[in-house]
C-alpha cells in the first residue's frame, strides 16, 4: 500500500469583500500518495488554483481559510506558524506556477533565483560552509542539466527575458525541484507551451517523479494532459469536487454530467460535420451560489430535487465517487475511425501570398550599424479561398504571428506579394490601404488586451465602421447613428450576445464573451478574410466549443475565409480545411487537412502530431518528443533548417535546402525524403 503524503479534509476557503465573506471552496477532500499524480480538473473559476495556494498558505490578502485540515506527512499545515511554513515551502512542498513569465523575477539572473531556494536550505548544496558558494553553483548547474537546459554554465548568468517560453518553464521546474520536495504542485504547467515543448515538460516531470518517488498535484483543464499523466482525477466545479475516479474509470465511464459535458465539448475530426456540444451558461459567481447542486442550472439531467438539495457523495465503483442525484449513465460518444475524407478544393483564392519575407535588421554600436538580419519570415507562400479555413501551425518563434501582421501591412514586408483578389497590398498606403483593410480583419489572441477598456461594447464595434467608412448612407448624423446602432445590435445577435450588451464595458464579460465581441468588431466591416491569431488558446474547453461553433456558423452564413493561427491540433482537426506547417520562417508542408493529419510527409509535421496528448485512455504512454529547441532565426542552419533536430538528417540535408515536392495536386512538402 502506498504511503499517503498529503491529506486534505473538508477544506473551506473564502474571500473577504468589504464587510462580507464569500465562500470560494466548499468542503474539498482528497489524498495524495507517494509516486502518485492526482489531477484537479475543471473550468476557470472553479477554485483549483486557490486550493493549491491554500496548501502552501499563499492565499492573497483577501483570502481566508474557513475550516478543514491539510496534513503533510501527518503534520498539520493550516495551524503551523509562518516560520515553520518557510522551512517547509520548497523543501517538502513546492509549486510550479502557471505563468513563468510573470512568476520569475525579471531583474534577477536564473542562478540568483535558483540560489534563493538553495540558500534557504544550505544542506541541499552538498558542501560545507567554506565551500558553500561553489557548492551552490555546481548544484544549480546540475539542476539545469536535469531539466534539459543545454549549456547550464551560461544560462545561470542569463535573465528570464533571454529565455524562450519552454526554457522559462524549465527554470521554474528547476526551482521547484531544487528543494527535493516530497509533494509537487503543478498549476497548469504547460498551458501556454507548444505541443513539442509540452511533451518535453511532461516527460521531464514524469521522469523526476519516478526517480524521486515524488507525489504530484496536477492542476489543468487539458484532458489530454490528464490522460497522459494522472493516476486519479478529481473534477472540480464551483468550488466543490463533484467526481473522483481512477484514470481508467474516468476515461471510459465518467459519471457526473459535468465530466461528460467536458468530454463532449472536445473538438476533433470525428465531430467535424456537426456543432460541438457546449455547456450553457457560466460557473456561478461567489455571490450567487445556488442552494442545491451547483451545476443544476447548466445540467441536462437536472431534476427539481437538484435545485433544492445539495447531493451527497456516493460510490459507483471501487475508488470512483460522484456527487450527483442523477444515477443514470451516459456513454462517451464513439470516435469514428480517422481519415478517409477530403474536402473539395474551393473557388479561386481571395487572398494569395507569394514569397513573403519579413527581415528585421540587427543593429549594434554607437552608430547602430546593421550587422545581421533576423529572418522572421523567409519566403512564405499561401492561398486562401472563400468559405475555407487555412490553419497555420508551428512552434512559437517560427513566424506565424509575423505573417499575420505582414498580411494586414501592420508590419511592412521586406519582399514578396500579398494580393487580396486582384489588389496588391504590398506598397499600398494611405486611403487605399485603409479601404483594403475593410476586406481583411484580425481577431487577436487576448480579447481583454485587444478591447479598449474605456469604450462601451457598442462603441468598440462601431469604431471600425467609422474608421473605415462602412456605415450606411443616411441623410443626416442622426440617421447614421441609428443605422450604426441597428448594425451593432444585429452583429451582437449574430455572435450570440444580447443587444443590451452594447451599453456595457469589456470587464463586465467573461473571456468567451469578450472573444465574441472581438469577432463582432472584426465582422463589422464585412471582411472577406478573417485572421484569427490563437483565438481559443486561453479558453476552457466548454467556452472554446462555443467560439468554434460560432466561427463555423459564421463561415457557413457569410462565406468568410479564415487564416487560423494555432498550436492546438484538436482545433485544427475540427475546423481546418487546409493546413500549412511552418518552421523557422518557412512553410515546410502544406495540403488539405486530411492529407496532413493522416499522412504527414515532413519529419517536423510527424513530430508535432506525435507530441499532441490525446484525451483517451490508450494515450497514457509518452510518445518520443522532438529534441532540442528551434534555432535562432538570426542564424538559421545551413541547408534544411530542420536538420539539427531531424532523425532522418543526411549529409545532403546539411548542404542543400530541399525544393518543394508534390505528393498530390494539393499536398506539397520541402524534404529530401518526402
Amino acid at each position: 500500500m502506498l504511503t499517503v503524503l498529503l491529506e486534505v479534509k473538508n477544506l473551506r476557503l473564502g474571500f473577504a469583500t468589504g464587510r462580507s465573506l464569500q465562500v470560494a471552496v466548499e468542503s474539498v477532500s482528497f489524498s495524495l500518495a507517494a509516486g502518485e499524480t492526482f489531477a484537479l480538473l475543471g473550468e476557470s473559476g472553479c477554485g483549483k488554483s486557490v486550493t493549491a495556494q491554500a496548501l502552501l498558505r499563499l492565499l492573497p490578502a483577501a483570502g481566508r481559510v474557513l475550516g478543514g485540515s491539510v496534513r503533510l506527512a501527518g503534520e498539520e499545515l493550516l495551524s503551523a506558524p509562518e516560520t515553520a511554513m518557510r522551512e517547509l515551502r520548497g523543501r517538502q512542498l513546492a509549486m510550479i506556477f502557471q505563468e513563468p513569465a510573470t512568476s520569475l523575477n525579471p531583474v534577477l539572473s536564473v542562478g540568483e533565483q535558483i540560489g534563493e531556494v538553495l540558500a534557504r536550505h544550505p544542506d541541499l548544496a552538498g558542501a560545507g560552509r567554506a565551500q558553500l558558494r561553489e557548492g551552490l553553483r555546481e548544484r544549480m548547474r546540475e539542476l539545469l542539466r536535469q531539466v534539459g537546459i543545454a549549456d547550464p554554465v551560461r544560462r545561470l548568468d542569463e535573465y528570464p527575458f533571454q529565455l524562450s517560453g519552454g526554457m522559462k518553464q524549465r527554470v521554474m521546474i528547476a526551482m521547484a525541484l531544487a528543494g527535493e520536495p516530497q509533494v509537487l504542485i503543478a498549476d497548469e504547467p504547460t498551458t501556454a507551451l507548444d505541443v513539442t515543448v509540452q511533451a518535453q515538460i511532461l516527460d521531464l516531470l514524469a521522469q523526476v517523479q519516478v526517480d524521486r518517488g515524488m507525489a504530484m498535484l496536477l492542476i489543468t483543464h487539458d484532458l489530454g494532459v490528464v490522460a497522459r499523466m494522472a493516476q486519479r482525477i478529481g473534477v472540480m466545479y464551483a468550488g466543490e469536487l463533484v467526481e473522483i475516479a481512477p484514470r481508467a474509470d474516468f476515461f471510459t465511464a465518467p459519471r457526473h454530467p459535468y465530466s461528460q459535458a467536458l468530454f463532449a465539448a472536445l473538438p476533433d475530426a470525428a465531430r467535424r460535420g456537426r456543432p460541438l456540444q457546449t455547456i450553457p451558461g457560466q460557473v456561478p459567481g461567489l455571490d450567487a451560489m445556488p442552494p442545491g447542486c451547483r451545476f443544476a442550472e447548466r445540467c441536462p439531467q437536472a431534476m427539481p430535487r437538484c435545485r433544492e438539495q445539495a447531493p451527497e457523495w456516493r460510490e459507483v465503483a471501487p475508488g470512483h465517487r460522484v456527487r450527483c442525484h442523477w444515477q443514470g449513465t451516459a456513454a462517451l460518444p464513439p470516435t469514428p475511425p480517422a481519415g478517409g475524407e477530403t474536402t473539395p478544393v474551393g473557388p479561386a483564392p481571395c487572398l494569395t501570398v507569394r514569397d513573403l519575407k519579413v527581415h528585421f535588421p540587427i543593429r549594434k554600436g554607437l552608430l547602430q550599424r546593421t550587422v545581421g538580419q533576423v529572418y522572421a519570415v523567409d519566403g512564405v507562400s499561401l492561398a486562401i479561398s472563400p468559405g475555407r479555413t487555412l490553419a497555420l501551425v508551428g512552434e512559437s518563434g517560427c513566424g506565424k504571428t509575423t505573417v499575420s501582421k505582414a498580411l494586414l501591412q501592420l508590419q511592412p514586408p521586406t519582399a514578396g506579394s500579398v494580393r487580396l483578389g486582384d489588389l496588391e497590398l504590398v506598397g499600398l498606403g494611405g486611403r487605399a490601404l485603409r479601404s483594403a483593410r475593410r476586406q481583411l480583419q484580425m481577431v487577436f489572441q487576448d480579447p481583454f488586451a485587444s478591447l479598449n477598456p474605456r469604450l462601451r461594447v457598442g462603441e468598440i464595434i462601431a469604431e471600425g465602421m467609422l474608421a473605415l467608412g462602412s456605415e450606411g448612407g443616411g441623410v443626416g448624423e442622426k440617421a447614421r447613428a441609428e443605422q450604426r446602432a441597428a448594425a451593432v445590435a444585429a452583429l451582437l445577435q449574430q455572435v450570440g450576445l444580447p443587444a443590451a450588451a452594447a451599453g456595457r464595458y469589456p470587464h463586465e464579460f467573461s473571456g468567451g464573451q469578450r472573444q465574441r465581441i472581438a469577432i463582432a468588431r472584426a465582422l463589422a466591416v464585412q471582411p472577406q478574410v478573417l485572421v484569427c491569431d490563437e483565438p481559443t488558446s486561453a479558453l476552457d474547453v466548454s467556452v472554446q466549443a462555443q467560439i468554434l461553433n460560432l466561427l463555423k456558423a459564421l463561415q457557413a452564413e457569410l462565406g468568410v475565409a479564415y487564416l487560423f493561427i494555432t498550436h492546438n491540433f484538436a482545433v485544427v482537426e475540427y475546423l481546418a480545411h487546409d493546413i500549412a506547417v511552418m518552421y523557422l520562417g518557412r512553410i515546410v508542408e502544406a495540403g488539405q487537412a486530411d492529407e496532413i493529419l493522416r499522412a504527414p510527409r515532413h519529419p517536423y509535421t510527424r513530430a508535432l502530431l506525435a507530441a499532441v496528448p490525446q484525451p483517451r485512455l490508450e494515450a497514457g504512454r509518452a510518445a518520443p518528443h522532438l529534441p532540442g529547441e528551434t534555432p535562432s532565426p538570426a542564424q538559421p542552419p545551413r541547408g534544411c533548417h530542420f536538420h539539427p533536430r531531424c532523425p532522418l538528417a543526411a549529409p545532403r540535408c546539411r548542404e542543400e535546402y530541399p525544393p518543394a515536392q508534390s505528393v498530390s495536386t494539393t499536398h506539397t512538402v520541402h524534404c529530401h525524403f518526402a
